[in-house]
């Protein structure tokens, strides 16, 4: 088996959009989401773009949205989503990339901020060999509680869960790759051995010039190429 481990982040990287955004569209239009709630969250955004906010805080109040509701429904209404919106968003440059490195014995391994729910659904279509989100935490009668087990996957707070997740495997960040489109994980391209920017944003897009960082282009899907 190829040494060390290959991440893939899921938002604008494995996928050509980003799930978090079509997610809240979503649940103002079905009504699980006020559009005053989704304004303060878009306030939020605002503030982390600009400076004046963390990444963890950010992450932090956005989970407090589902204090409250049940495990078994906001897993529905994520299943639902991923079937009508998700399903069908991969961008062929990543999958191509997930099938080389699966041909290479390389172990695959999703990193994202998105929750436990939409990262089980692509890992397990995907066939992934793990997965490293926010898992969004729940009491015993499976309520949330409105914060995330075992620390935020952010920012800096992705390098931390994939340090982790070396140490388990037996792996090292020098032997390690990392793709993403994301300038917010800017943490774990520092550190890993092999920094791919896939699609990148503006911000990441400097860094990876400047750096020598590799930059791909992995495409949109057929479906919406033709649209």
């Amino acid at each position: 088996m190829a040494a060390g481990i290959a991440y893939f982040d899921l938002d604008k990287t494995i996928l050509s959009v980003n799930s978090g955004t079509l997610w809240v569209r979503r649940e103002v239009a079905l009504g699980h989401l006020s559009k005053r709630k989704a304004l303060k969250a878009a306030a939020w955004l605002a503030r982390y773009h600009f400076g004046f906010a963390s990444a963890d805080s950010i992450v932090a109040e956005a989970v407090k949205f589902v204090t409250g509701t049940k495990v078994t429904d906001l897993r529905t209404r994520t299943e639902q989503f991923f079937t009508e919106e998700i399903r069908g968003q991969y961008r062929p440059g990543a999958l191509g990339a997930i099938q080389k490195h699966r041909s290479e014995g390389r172990t695959v391994v999703m990193l994202t901020s998105s929750t436990n729910y939409m990262a089980e659904l692509v890992s397990a279509e995907l066939k992934l060999d793990g997965i490293l989100c926010n898992v969004l935490e729940a009491d015993a009668n499976g309520i949330h509680t409105g914060n995330v087990a075992g620390g935020i996957c952010f920012g800096a707070g992705k390098l931390t869960y994939a340090r982790r997740d070396l140490e388990r495997r037996g792996a090292s960040l020098s032997d390690s790759i990392f793709y993403t489109d994301s300038f917010a994980d800017l943490a774990v391209m520092e550190a890993i051995g092999t920094p791919v920017a896939v699609n990148p944003d503006l911000r990441l897009k400097r860094v990876a010039s400047k750096r020598g960082w590799q930059i791909v282009d992995w495409g949109v899907p057929a479906a919406k190429k033709a649209a």
